[in-house]
């Protein structure tokens, strides 16, 4: 067994200066698929945002792709998150920009400067959420499933290590959080580690993963049955 690719160490999670996580200790391999799972206040999107320096992490110790966030100053960080894919609940898309422009914007803000390869880029993670040919489209022409797969698209830009997720699925309908589901299951696949908080137990159950609970201000190991 390699190093953890997150190590999470005694820590306290903390909301609104409120501490909503107390003692959290796990670790999670690379190539892992991980859910979170609780109720809405529970602390799962909270731990989420502290993974990716949202949050200020109130106590404890945790590493992340070789960072530990203890230690990683403000101006740093930016530097963890070119490590990780992060995707939201509410898609936080550009509306002005079509789906083409939106993913460009991303690769020129982090640095890609050859306009061949940032084409060829965009065409990858396109391919990879079924979303070619949807590059002139706007945000707003979309279904709340495509705009959801252009985000998995925009996280997966700079080949993150990581994807955090956060309630990826609960604005969509069954149909389509099972399309968004066999996304991320296609990207665990190729190699990125997906941690995903969900309140959608139906999901679990049919796509099974190694599953944490957020209960009580804990945090605990759970097996699911299926069924």
């Amino acid at each position: 067994m390699g190093t953890p690719i997150i190590s999470i160490q005694n820590a306290a999670i903390e909301q609104n200066k409120n501490v909503v996580l107390d003692n959290v200790s796990l670790d999670i391999d690379a190539g892992a698929f991980v859910y979170f799972i609780g109720r809405t206040g529970s602390g799962k999107s909270s731990l989420i945002r502290t993974l990716y320096a949202a949050l200020p992490l109130k106590s404890g110790e945790i590493s992340i792709c070789n960072t530990t966030l203890a230690k990683l100053k403000s101006r740093h960080v930016h530097k963890l998150r070119r490590s990780l894919g992060i995707v939201f609940q509410d898609f936080k898309l550009l509306p002005d920009r079509n789906v083409y422009q939106n993913l460009e914007f991303v690769l020129r803000a982090t640095g890609w400067k050859n306009k061949a390869e940032r084409h060829e880029r965009i065409n990858e993670v396109l391919t990879l959420v079924n979303l070619e040919g949807k590059e002139k489209k706007f945000p707003q022409t979309l279904s709340g499933g495509e705009q959801q797969r252009l985000s998995i698209s925009r996280a997966l830009l700079n080949y993150p290590k990581v994807l955090l997720a956060d309630e990826p699925t609960g604005n969509l309908d069954p149909i389509t959080r099972e399309e968004i589901i066999n996304v991320l299951q296609n990207v665990n696949k190729q190699g990125t580690t997906i941690l995903m908080a969900t309140h959608d137990f139906g999901i679990i159950q049919k796509y099974p993963g190694k599953t944490f609970k957020c209960e009580k201000g804990m945090v605990t190991e759970v097996v699911l049955k299926n069924g």
